[in-house]
């Protein structure tokens, strides 16, 4: 026997008498209270985005790639040049363009795991306006079934409540959340710490003239101990002159007793810069960038420049804009009441040309096939009768 687990009819159907066995329990785990993200997305961005640059473009690189990538309207008969719901994505409000609506609904899919994008209604029909909303400002009010029944939106101090139909939620995969999706930059925060902690030591190396430390022996009356005067003072002219890039390469005078040993890099030293490059392929490993995309010396996976970046295009930048491009224009079906589809035009990816190519070849000569067997293969409408005629 199947169940449809957790699933959701359209607006104008009534509620089944059935319903999932696990929506109570979600229910009851919840408590009927706001469901709050287990992380700390702000945090996450800025460490991993604002203040680290293989996250930063890999998520730049994701989200404009994305972005730019054509968008085409169908339905079962037929493919629309014109259409209302190409209207709106062309122009979703007054301040932003497809182009940079998809961006940053991308990326706030790929630094927080979530995107929700705000329909701003009229009366009936297609919202006028769409708007992305900040992931870290928004948290799911679940109801009594498990299901979220409303959105919140909390700016300074002030909060805004939300109905599910108008918000589009799309999230990614999370095996351990109900309402929240697993982002990227969570599987990749480790090593963003490495890569971050690797860049201040580089830093501090800098700081301290580029070279390792070393050890100031006393020797002055045989003991091997200094007054205590004698070693803050000496500490001060340390930090005072000898201390910083500014001070880089001044000549130590020292006085009698003391001798300078200086410190040679040790073996863990000499490893950490490639501890760095480890953590960046992993950064980049995470978000699905092959590391060529992003300078990442010392990664051969691929055997060029083209290869990986045709492999990025199929791999991650593809299965991306199709899943949300799905998710938005079955929300947007929702108020027109048009089963409408949204998918990427694979024929103008400039880095899929040549696989599309081979692939319309391939099918063109199947003289196996129809028409119309032709035209699914390639992922094209079905021809209507006028225009078979």
């Amino acid at each position: 026997m199947v169940f449809d687990f957790l699933r959701r009819g359209s607006a104008g159907e009534a509620p089944e008498a059935k319903a999932s066995a696990a929506g109570p329990v979600v229910a009851w785990q919840t408590g009927g209270r706001v469901a709050w993200s287990p992380r700390d997305a702000v945090s996450l961005t800025r460490t991993g985005f604002s203040g680290n640059p293989v996250g930063f473009r890999s998520v730049k690189l994701i989200a404009e790639a994305a972005a730019a990538l054509p968008l085409v309207l169908q339905d079962q008969a037929q493919r629309y040049e014109t259409h209302p719901i190409l209207s709106l994505m062309r122009r979703p409000n007054a301040a932003q363009g497809r182009a940079e609506l998809m961006e940053a609904l991308f990326g706030q899919l790929l630094l927080s795991g979530n995107a929700y994008v705000e329909a701003v209604q009229a009366e009936e029909g297609l919202p006028v306006e769409l708007h992305v909303l900040r992931s870290d400002r928004m948290s799911v009010v679940p109801g009594a079934d498990g299901w979220p029944k409303a959105y919140d939106y909390a700016v300074g101090g002030k909060k805004h409540r939300f109905a599910t139909d108008a918000i589009c939620h799309i999230k990614s995969f999370h095996p351990q959340d109900d309402h929240y999706g697993f982002s990227p930059m969570q599987a990749a925060a480790m090593a963003i710490d490495v890569h971050n902690s690797a860049s201040r030591w580089s830093k501090s190396l800098l700081d301290n003239a580029a070279r390792p430390s070393g050890a100031l022996v006393w020797k002055g009356d045989g003991h091997g101990v200094m007054a205590e005067d004698q070693f803050r003072r000496l500490s001060d002219e340390i930090e005072q002159n000898y201390r910083g890039a500014r001070n880089a390469g001044r000549p130590m005078v020292l006085e009698g007793g003391l001798d300078w040993k200086p410190m040679g890099f040790s073996p863990s030293d000499m490893e950490f810069q490639k501890t760095k490059e480890a953590a960046a392929r992993e950064i980049a490993l995470a978000f699905g960038v092959p590391p060529m995309l992003l300078g990442i010396q010392g990664d051969a996976t691929y055997s060029n420049y083209q290869e990986a970046n045709r492999a990025f295009y199929r791999l991650t930048v593809l299965p991306l804009v199709t899943r949300v491009a799905a998710a938005v224009s079955e929300w947007l079906s929702g108020f027109t009441g048009e089963q409408m589809m949204l998918k990427p035009d694979l024929d103008q990816v400039p880095a899929l040309s040549a696989e599309r190519d081979a692939q319309w070849a391939r099918v063109s000569r199947a003289e196996f096939l129809t028409e119309a067997e032709k035209r699914a293969l390639l992922g094209l409408p079905a021809l209507s009768d006028s225009a078979d005629g």
